[in-house]
C-alpha cells in the first residue's frame, strides 16, 4: 500500500484507480457495473472492503479474487543458451495453437498454468538466454495472467494516468513538470492560492491535495463554469471544497477597473457540464440509445392503431387538462429553483470578488491553453508582494514574450524560464539502462517572485533617483538587479 493510504479500504462510491503494469485507469467503485480495462472485463463488487493496493485476479464470470502471494519457484539451474543468434522468429516455435489456448481458458485453467504450458511447448525456450527467457515469461504473463491492482488516487498516479491516456486534456503537462510547479509555487497548508488552469482540474486537484484542506483556493475559469473532471477523481472529503472558490476570467477586467457587478453572469454552468461530457465520449452512447427508441414504434402494425384510436379520444381530453396543470406547477417550481441557484451563484461570486480585492494572495499558478501574457499581467495584480508565481506553457515562445513583458513592467524578481528533462531507467541486475523511449518534451515553466511595484515613477527616473542617493559601489548592484 502507498503512503497515506496504508489502512484505507475500498468503499462503494469511491473513485479508485486500476493499475496493470504501467497502465492506469480511474473508475468509480459501483456494484454490478461491468468495467473493461486492458481487454479484460470484470465487476468491482468483490473488491469492496479490501485495502487499497491489493492485487486481484480476474476469475471466470468477471469476479475479482485477492491474489495469493505465491513464492516464485526457482527452477533448479534453468537451462539457458549463451546467445540468441540461432533463434529464428518464424512463428513455428510454439506447438500450442490458438484454439488449444482458448480451450485451456474455457476449462478455467489459471493464467499461471497456461504460461507454464506455453513454456513447455516452446521449442526455442531452452536456447534463449536467461534474460530472454525472463522477458518471454513476463510477456506471456501479461497476456494470460489477468491481475489488476486497485490503488488509491493521488496526484502522482492521476497525473501519470492523464499524461499517458489523454495528454491533450491536460495540455501535455508532464508529471515531473507538475511536481516542479507545486515546489516553485511554494504550495502548502494555509495558503491563499489563485489557480488558473485548463487541465481538466488536475492542477487544481494537485494544489488541493498539497494544501490538505487548509487555506483557500480561488480558481479562475474561462467560459461558463470551471471544469473539474480530474478533481473529482481524487476523492477529496467534502470539507476540502468549503474553501474552494471560483471566479470567471471574463470578470477580471471589470474587477480591476472597479466596474464589477454580478448582474451579467456567464451562461449557466450546466451548459458547460454537457460539453465536458461530450469530450469524455459519453454522448456516443446516448445517441445510440436515442436511435433505438426512435426505431421501436415502427414495428407495430398500422391497422391496429386506427381501430383503437376512436375509443381513446374521449379519455385523452380529461388527462390533458391534468397534465397541463402539472406542467405549469413544475414550470413555476423550476423557475423558482433557477432563481435560487442564480442568487446563490451571485452571492458566491460577490464573496470571491471580495477575496480577490484584498490583493493578498500567497501565490499564482497558471497552466492553460491560453496565451500567458495577458493572463499573468492581470492576475498578478491580486498577488501580495514577495510571493511566488508559476506559469506553465506547452511551448517556449509565449513564455519568452511573457518574460520580456514582465521585465519591462517590473514588479517581479528571480524570473526563470525552465524546462525539466525526464528520463526513465530500467533497473534490473546486469541490465540497467535508460529506457529506449524517452519523453520528448514536458513543456516549459516561467517562475518568479512578486515585489512591490512602484507605480509613481517610470523605470528610468527610478534609476536616476537611485544614482543620486546611493554611494557608488552599491549603485552598480542595484542597477544589476534592474537589468
Amino acid at each position: 500500500a502507498m503512503e497515506g493510504s496504508a489502512g484505507a479500504r475500498i468503499r462503494e462510491g469511491d473513485c479508485a484507480v486500476l493499475k496493470r503494469g504501467e497502465v492506469f485507469k480511474a473508475v468509480p467503485v459501483l456494484r454490478r457495473r461491468k468495467i473493461i480495462f486492458e481487454k479484460q472485463w470484470f465487476y468491482l463488487d468483490n473488491a469492496i472492503g479490501h485495502i487499497y493496493g491489493t492485487t486481484f485476479e480476474v476469475t471466470n464470470g468477471g469476479n475479482l479474487q485477492p491474489k495469493q502471494e505465491v513464492e516464485e519457484t526457482t527452477t533448479e539451474t534453468k537451462e539457458a543458451g549463451t546467445d540468441n543468434r540461432n533463434i529464428v522468429d518464424d512463428g513455428k516455435s510454439q506447438k500450442l495453437t490458438h484454439d488449444d489456448i482458448k480451450a485451456l481458458k474455457d476449462k478455467g485453467i489459471k493464467g499461471q498454468e497456461i504460461v507454464q504450458q506455453l513454456i513447455e511447448n516452446s521449442t526455442t525456450f531452452r536456447d534463449k538466454t536467461e534474460f530472454a527467457q525472463d522477458k518471454y515469461i513476463k510477456k506471456k504473463k501479461k497476456k494470460y495472467e489477468a491481475v489488476i491492482t486497485i490503488v488509491k488516487p493521488s496526484t502522482r498516479i492521476l497525473s501519470t494516468m492523464y499524461y499517458a491516456r489523454e495528454p491533450g486534456k491536460i495540455n501535455h503537462l508532464r508529471y515531473d513538470t507538475l511536481a516542479q510547479m507545486l515546489t516553485l509555487g511554494n504550495i502548502h497548508a494555509g495558503n491563499k492560492m489563485i489557480v488558473m488552469e485548463t487541465c481538466a482540474g488536475l492542477m487544481l486537484g494537485a494544489v488541493m491535495e498539497r494544501m490538505g484542506g487548509y487555506g483557500s483556493i480561488i480558481q479562475m475559469y474561462p467560459g461558463g463554469g470551471p471544469v473539474r473532471a480530474a478533481t473529482s477523481c481524487f476523492g477529496f472529503p467534502k470539507p476540502y471544497f468549503d474553501n474552494l472558490h471560483e471566479f470567471p476570467l471574463s470578470k477580471v477586467h471589470s474587477l480591476l477597473s472597479g466596474t464589477f457587478s454580478t448582474e451579467t453572469l456567464p451562461s449557466d454552468p450546466e451548459d458547460n457540464a454537457l460539453v465536458e461530457e461530450e469530450s469524455n465520449g459519453l454522448t456516443e452512447e446516448k445517441q445510440t440509445s436515442l436511435q433505438e427508441t426512435e426505431e421501436e414504434p415502427t414495428t407495430e402494425a398500422p391497422m391496429e392503431i386506427n381501430q383503437a384510436e376512436e375509443q381513446e379520444t374521449v379519455d385523452i381530453n380529461a388527462e390533458d387538462v391534468e397534465f397541463k396543470e402539472n406542467k405549469e406547477k413544475e414550470n413555476k417550481e423550476n423557475v423558482r429553483e433557477k432563481q435560487m441557484k442564480q442568487w446563490e451563484r451571485r452571492k458566491k461570486l460577490t464573496e470571491t470578488a471580495a477575496l480577490l480585492r484584498e490583493k493578498n494572495a500567497d501565490g499564482l499558478i497558471v497552466a492553460s491553453k491560453f496565451h500567458p501574457t495577458p493572463l499573468l499581467l492581470s492576475l498578478l495584480e491580486f498577488v501580495a508582494p514577495s510571493r511566488p508565481f508559476v506559469v506553465y506553457c506547452q511551448y517556449k515562445e509565449p513564455l519568452l514574450e511573457c518574460y520580456t513583458k514582465l521585465r519591462e513592467r517590473g514588479g517581479v524578481i528571480n524570473l526563470k524560464l525552465s524546462e525539466t528533462w525526464l528520463r526513465n531507467y530500467q533497473v534490473l541486475p546486469d541490465r540497467s539502462h535508460p529506457k529506449l523511449t524517452m519523453s520528448g518534451g514536458g513543456g516549459y515553466l516561467l517562475s518568479g517572485i512578486t515585489v512591490v511595484l512602484d507605480k509613481g515613477k517610470s523605470d528610468s527616473s527610478n534609476l536616476e533617483a537611485l544614482k543620486m542617493e546611493e554611494p557608488s559601489p552599491k549603485r552598480c548592484k542595484v542597477q544589476d538587479l534592474h537589468c
